[in-house]
């Protein structure tokens, strides 16, 4: 059996902490690691691997690991040869293995293999083009969501209205008509031997089924079975992994229900929770200890956790190992513009003699955000890159713009005015659709921005502007620079210095997460982007956001309520931990004073050095009179009695806002509460009795 050569199982051991110890050395299978972030779990699970290998419980010729990227595989197998084993562990993502197996059996049967398809965009706009106009205009990118949503949950296309509607999707269209190009789609696929890559999975899971002798070859081959990030597992390639193990129980997985934050895509983070109801013999362990980031973060981080309700795992809070740093801060600002250019002055003064522009981060939820961050940094001549999913230019619709644009024949201006009005007659629907319609604002408000600076503005001059404005020619793009990221492309990263911005309602919660599932996953996502942090955490929302043509008023985001208070508390000397328990200062602690660039009522103040300094975010309550703080404190009472009996954060049943602005009116009938900021129908159907109970009880004693 091949094991690790020279290496002592005890030297695998050195250096890890007790709970780590007992993951790698556990003799239980299955087994269930729960890893916080920061808790380092990739260390544990290539520690395990080995230490199994080096006391010869196992050969690694015979193990498979499953990761989700390539770059993390080969991260696996480097970390693994450097621990001393001569033979590679299979790595790999679960498409890669399976297409390996699938070439590997073709191959001995001499099957002729299908096509991968390699231009899915293009396939499926053929397919619409057999539709109505009214179908095949709308963007492919939609349909290509929801037919890769359905096939990583195994459903069929007949199936995929009721599935949908269950689930709470927002397809761009009528589900009847979205199954309809599911089923063309896949109708065409199979008539010209097409294979797109959950067909991959799909096709290994169906013949490790149906052929004994595939089965039996791939299971003696791959015994001992890892997956990492298991709580980004989807229900097909759940199937595959059944169908890889078979009847044995040698598995062993790795994740952290707190940053499930794919169930958008597919993903099922039920798979991971329920793993024990599955597997009733299976360890489950814990990593809780964080070597990332400082005790104030965690305190940050940790109090999201307390108050996330069913959103989170509360059993995840995190200990942190590393030393007392700076409490974060929360920044409001006038405009996105002032926003952008308050964190280019932050990302500078954080910019010390020695350190490296790569220390730094801005994070935002959506890709819209990030031009005017380009924008910003480029004009502070701060080196800058851009990670992960696709710039704005290189998005769908903004190169339908872009073209728009060349096709016009009159003055930009007109052109620009043209795509707006577009724009603010367009019907929104679906779960992108709001976020495709916030990037052609963005590239709107671009088209303004040159307008703006430009003495003979034309069309071509603006897309030479835009290429010279946008990620195409960022300063040492490839050296030292701060990154800028969404949420999802951070997951997994980690910086000194985090800057996280747009925290506003719409963005962060984004405006299309209306299902409750939907909301918890927004709130694990800003958990995510919290705890990439290492020392510093900066936290930034805008007053006022421009749309295009359209200047908007913004709401700051209910998570700063949990922030601004575990600020407060941080500030006030309460103790980290106390802090991430949700030991935070009373709801009636007084607001504090804003910072340059912003007048709201909430967030971080300024010192007279200018330096941010910590703040609770409160809303202001002193226009209200002696009557309306009493029947504001009833309504805070009601609200926490509320989110305690549905496990939910306070603000998930109404924010701050809309109690002040009720007891600031006194609404006495259902009509003027449906007027209130932030009440909707269904709110007022559900607590509208109790509310005005409420109002009427305080107002008459």
């Amino acid at each position: 059996m091949s094991t690790v050569s020279g290496v002592n199982p005890d030297q695998l051991l050195h250096g890890l902490t007790p709970a780590q110890r007992a993951a790698v050395t556990a003799t239980t299978s299955p087994l269930c690691i729960l890893a916080g972030a920061g808790s380092g779990k990739t260390s544990v699970l290539t520690r395990r691997i080995a230490w199994r290998a080096a006391t010869g419980d196992l050969d690694p010729r015979h193990v498979l690991s499953l990761t989700f990227t390539r770059k993390a595989a080969g991260e696996l197998s480097q970390r693994l040869r450097a621990l001393g084993l001569r033979d590679s562990v299979a790595a790999g993502t679960f498409h890669s293995v399976a297409y390996a197996q699938l070439r590997s059996r073709w191959d001995d049967r001499g099957i002729t293999p299908p096509t991968l398809m390699d231009r899915k965009f293009a396939f499926v706009m053929r397919v619409l083009s057999a539709f109505p106009r009214t179908v095949s205009e709308i963007p492919a990118i939609d349909f290509i969501a929801e037919i890769e949503w359905a096939k990583a949950r195994m459903i069929e296309p007949a199936q995929y209205p009721e599935a949908a509607e269950r689930a709470g999707r927002r397809p761009p269209t009528a589900s009847s008509i979205v199954a309809e190009v599911y089923a063309r789609y896949e109708s065409q696929r199979r008539e010209q031997r097409l294979v797109d890559f959950d067909d991959l999975l799909r096709v290994c899971r169906r013949d490790l089924l149906a052929d004994p002798e595939f089965a039996a070859a791939q299971r003696w081959r791959f015994q001992h079975l890892f997956v990492d990030e298991f709580q980004d597992v989807n229900p097909l390639q759940q199937a595959l992994l059944e169908a890889w193990r078979g009847d044995r129980l040698d598995l062993c997985v790795v994740g952290d229900p707190n940053q499930a934050i794919y169930s958008w895509n597919g993903a099922e983070p039920d798979l991971l929770r329920r793993f024990p109801e599955r597997f009733p013999s299976a360890q489950v362990l814990r990593l809780t200890e964080n070597f990332r980031s400082s005790p104030q973060i965690l305190g940050v981080s940790n109090a999201l956790l307390s108050t996330g309700g069913s959103a989170v795992d509360r059993g995840g809070l995190l200990r942190a190992t590393r030393p007392e740093g700076p409490v974060p801060v929360v920044v409001a600002h006038a405009s996105d513009r002032a926003e952008a250019a308050g964190i280019a002055r932050s990302v500078r003064d954080h910019h010390g003699p020695g350190a490296r522009w790569s220390a730094q981060a801005v994070l935002v939820r959506t890709n819209a955000q990030i031009p005017l961050i380009e924008e910003a940094l480029t004009a502070a001549r701060i080196p800058f890159r851009v990670r992960g999913s696709a710039p704005l230019l290189d998005q769908p619709e903004i190169k339908a713009a872009l073209a728009q644009l060349r096709a016009s024949t009159g003055p930009l201006a007109d052109a620009l005015d043209d795509l707006a009005h577009s724009i603010d007659e367009a019907e929104v629907a679906g779960d992108r659709a709001a976020e495709r319609q916030a990037n052609v604002d963005a590239l709107v408000q671009l088209g303004r921005d040159y307008l703006a600076v430009e003495a003979g503005p034309t069309v071509a001059g603006f897309l030479a502007w835009l290429a010279s404005t946008t990620r195409a020619d960022q300063p040492d793009r490839h050296g030292d620079a701060v990154e800028v990221c969404t949420f999802h492309a951070a997951k997994g990263l980690e910086w000194p210095v985090v800057h996280v911005a747009g925290l506003e309602v719409g963005l962060s919660p984004i405006v299309h997460a209306r299902t409750e599932a939907a909301q918890e996953e927004e709130l694990r996502l800003f958990y995510v982007a919290v705890t990439r942090a290492e020392r510093e955490l900066i936290c930034s929302w805008a007053q006022q956001r421009r749309y295009g043509s359209r200047e908007m008023s913004r709401d700051r985001s209910p998570y700063l309520d949990i922030v601004g208070d575990a600020c407060a508390a941080l500030a006030a000397g309460r103790s980290p931990e106390a802090v991430g328990q949700g030991e935070v200062l009373p709801a009636s602690a007084p607001p504090t004073r804003r910072s340059r660039g912003g007048t709201g009522r909430s967030g971080a103040g300024r010192s007279s050095s200018g330096r941010a300094t910590p703040a609770r975010a409160s809303v202001d309550t002193t226009d209200l009179d002696e009557a309306a703080l009493a029947l504001l404190e009833a309504l805070r009472g009601w609200r926490l009695t509320r989110a305690r009996a549905a496990s939910t954060p306070a603000f998930v049943i109404c924010n701050d806002r809309t109690l002040i602005e009720i007891a600031s009116r006194r609404p006495t009938t259902t009509e003027q509460l449906r007027t209130v900021h932030g009440l909707g129908e269904v709110k007022v159907a559900r607590f509208g009795a109790e509310l005005l109970a409420i109002v009427n009880g305080v107002t008459a004693d």
